[in-house]
């Protein structure tokens, strides 16, 4: 017998109790221009993120995480070719003007670069970089910026931080470092923290260390961050909700409890079985192949070269979205047959 299949949905998140999500992302598609034609990044997504929650952007490298994360804050080159809604509090960022955009940086939502080195310069202090970014936000006196610098290393639990004001970025550990870039990122008290892998170059201590900041920052000060990793395990620990990104699609949405105990997308499952896991002794799974060139994206769904299940139909048409419960949606046309599979 054929199993039913589920009912079409775009993949999002459950409907939230608040009628104007923080940040609304409507068929958001970003390409760049190459020799070979355009290249699509960022393909046709939707999600929705309330205030005071963390979405967790879980992917390979070249999935499309950071170009989403770009567009949203506007930083593509002026070639890019840009496509949907990136809605803020209401306010569309994507029909700004570049004046515009220039103030919401910064003011309504911030970015945590991943490399803490290339953001900061080498050639000024930590209080000189930070007192130059709230006076430019600010109508502060430079005495003035300079208290609200100490209050924000604070904030972020450096130790000793009226020394390490003082301090040039070489002199800092790499933890610290991106601590003084999280903090950067909050000079203005952005609504919305777009963090694009801060976590990778880092050590596992210091690793757990910011991301134990992370959650204190979503629960002080309420804002929606988006978290990008391609790590599980750190997206188990920092986010509420999931985005599995293939190929400049999301191929899963839901909650962090259904993305861990009831995986839809065989990619999803992938990246599951090549974790670690606590008291697992044989070796992490590698998801076999490599991810497609974006520029040239085979017919219908993207993982199926890959996919252990696919089948004709696989190759056929990209698969619609489609919701398996409350909240969850995935992009895969075996997902209502191979549930009972999932967890093994």
């Amino acid at each position: 017998m054929t199993a039913p299949r589920p009912t079409v949905a775009r993949i999002s998140p459950a409907p939230c109790t608040d009628d104007t999500p923080l940040l609304a992302v409507r068929d958001l598609t970003t390409q760049f221009p190459t020799r070979h034609g355009w290249l699509t990044a960022v393909n046709h997504i939707s999600y929705e993120l309330q205030a005071g929650r963390v979405l967790g952007v879980l992917g390979e490298s070249g999935s499309g995480k950071s170009a989403m994360l770009r567009t949203i804050l506007g930083l593509q080159p002026k070639s890019t070719r840009i496509a949907g809604e990136v809605l803020l509090d209401g306010r569309d960022l994507i029909s700004m003007s570049a004046a515009e955009r220039e103030d919401m940086r910064g003011a309504s939502v911030s970015m945590v670069f991943q490399d803490p080195m290339t953001a900061l310069d080498p050639v000024f202090t930590v209080e000189q970089q930070l007192v130059e970014t709230i006076r430019r936000h600010s109508t502060l006196s430079r005495t003035e910026a300079a208290a609200r610098a100490l209050e924000l290393l604070q904030t972020v639990q450096i130790p000793s931080p009226e020394r390490r004001l003082k301090a040039y970025p070489f002199e800092l550990s790499g933890g610290m470092r991106q601590r003084v870039v999280i903090a950067i990122a909050l000079v203005s008290n952005p609504r919305l923290l777009l963090a694009d892998e801060p976590t990778t170059a880092l050590d596992v201590t210091v690793q757990a260390r910011v991301l134990d900041l992370f959650r204190d920052l979503k629960h002080r000060m309420g804002m929606g961050i988006i978290f990008v990793t391609h790590d599980l395990a750190v997206a188990a620990e920092i986010a509420d909700d999931i985005a599995v990104m293939y190929a400049g699609r999301i191929v899963e949405f839901g909650s962090l409890d259904d993305i861990v105990r009831s995986p839809q997308h065989p990619y999803t499952r992938g990246l599951l079985e090549a974790n670690i896991r606590p008291g697992q002794h044989e070796r992490p799974e590698a998801i076999p192949g490599s991810p497609p060139n974006l520029a040239k994206l085979p017919p219908g769904c993207s993982f199926a070269p890959r996919c252990h299940v696919a089948e004709a139909a696989c190759w056929e048409a990209v698969p619609a979205a489609t919701t398996v419960a409350p909240g969850h949606g995935v992009r895969c046309l075996k997902a209502a047959v191979s549930v009972e599979t999932v967890v093994r």
